[in-house]
Parts: C-alpha cells; sequence; structure tokens
C-alpha cells in the first residue's frame, strides 16, 4: 500500500502539489493524467525521492518513506523510469542491465528485457548507453532496467513519448504482462488513451490537486468528455 498524507511541494516561489493525499492498493495499476503543468511528474518525483515534499508525508507499506533517499526507496523494490532518461558514457546496455538485476546477466536474459521494449539485443547489448544512441532507444533501455528488476511498485512518467507506434505496441505488452504476470504495481504518467483503459485506476491531476480517482470505467468516460479531447491519444 502506498499512502499519501497532506503532501505539499514548492519551489522557487510556486506552489506545484497541495495538500494531496491518496492511497494506492498493492499491485494496482493506476494511470495518472491531467492537462500539461499540473503536477504528474513532480508527484512521481516525490514518491520516488528525487525531490523532498516541502510538507506531508509518504508510507510504503506502513513504512514512513519520506525522507529516505532514492536508494533505500529502490531497496524497498521501488523503480522509476525518467521522461527523459540519463546517459552513462562508458558504460554498456549489458553493463546496466547487469546493475540493475543485481548481478550478471546471461546473454539470453538479456535479450528477455530489450525484446520486450523492442530492441534487438546484438545491436544493443555491447554499446553504449551515451549520445550514440537515440532519446528514444534510451528510454526503451531504461524501461528494460525496471523490468530486470524485481520491483513491487514501478513508475513510469510518460513512457510512450518519442517512442514510434510499432515500439508503443511493445511496451503496452510489456506493461499488461508486467501487471498481470508479476503482480507489480504500477503508477504511470501518460495521455494516452489506449493505456488508460488498461489501467485499474485513474487519478486526474490539476493545479497539484487530485480532481478525480477512482475506477477506470467510471471515470474515463467522464474525463474524455471534461478536458479537450485533443490531449488524450488514440
Amino acid at each position: 500500500m502506498l499512502t499519501l498524507s497532506h503532501l505539499n511541494f514548492q519551489a522557487e516561489g510556486k506552489t506545484i502539489i497541495t495538500d494531496l493525499s491518496a492511497e494506492f492498493a498493492p499491485g494496482c495499476f493506476t494511470v495518472i493524467t491531467g492537462p500539461n503543468g499540473g503536477g504528474k511528474s513532480t508527484l512521481v518525483r516525490l514518491i520516488m525521492g528525487i525531490e523532498q515534499p516541502t510538507s506531508g508525508s509518504i508510507f510504503w507499506k506502513g513504512i514512513d518513506i519520506t525522507k529516505l533517499p532514492v536508494h533505500e526507496r529502490a531497496r524497498l523494490k521501488i523503480g522509476y523510469a525518467f521522461q527523459q532518461p540519463p546517459r552513462f558514457k562508458g558504460m554498456s546496455v549489458r553493463q546496466l542491465l547487469s546493475l540493475a538485476h543485481g548481478s550478471e546477466l546471461s546473454h539470453d536474459e538479456c535479450c528477455e528485457y530489450l525484446s520486450a521494449v523492442g530492441l534487438c539485443a546484438n545491436d544493443y547489448l555491447d554499446r553504449d548507453v551515451d549520445a550514440s544512441l537515440s532519446g528514444g532507444e534510451v528510454k526503451r533501455i531504461e524501461i528494460a532496467t525496471l523490468l530486470a528488476r524485481d520491483l513491487e511498485l514501478a513508475i513510469f512518467d510518460e513512457p510512450e513519448a518519442g517512442i514510434d507506434l510499432w515500439s508503443f505496441t511493445k511496451l503496452v505488452e510489456t506493461f499488461q504482462q508486467l501487471h498481470d504476470e508479476r503482480e507489480t504495481g504500477i503508477l504511470l504518467i501518460s495521455h494516452q488513451e489506449r493505456i488508460m483503459k488498461m489501467a485499474d485506476e485513474l487519478v486526474v491531476l490539476e493545479n497539484g490537486s487530485i480532481v478525480k480517482q477512482g475506477q477506470r470505467d467510471v471515470i474515463l468516460p467522464s474525463l474524455l468528455q471534461d478536458f479537450p479531447s485533443c490531449e488524450y491519444k488514440k
């Protein structure tokens, strides 16, 4: 169970998250959506510990993790995929996957994780995670590192951004498998209707506050009606 209690976050004199409280059940697939600039990325960065709340608390499985650093939250089996992933000059894709996994991975294991995000292992394993890779390639590799871990909560910040249609289809399948077969909880920021239709629950964030939260079949119809359709891509 992930519990957010009265979270507030201010930066440079601007309030981004306002008195936000919510609970997310174990193994739940939750899509966080809403207008741009509403605080979605800030919220998941607070959950991962990349940012610290101005006030309020975050509990994971009954443990107060509000002040824990990122690496301690990772030990608690929480993982995060950036909207714009970092690059690691001098580190190969194979090394990055093994580091994420916690031990040396075989070629076949690496191939399984990369194939799940639409990449051929033979073309990528020995390449460095540096500027020679496109933004979309780096993003898919980072998602593969989350698949290589035994996570209980996987957080994705707009994973579909910069991804071609074929790779997007592969990612959709991967998220479904992660949820159904591994029973991993997923928090995923998206404006894609196709992804929202996979979710157990939808959260609509606007101006730093949750304006809607509930089961997909209840929230999605009103969401598509209340907000401009151009924001929700099929």
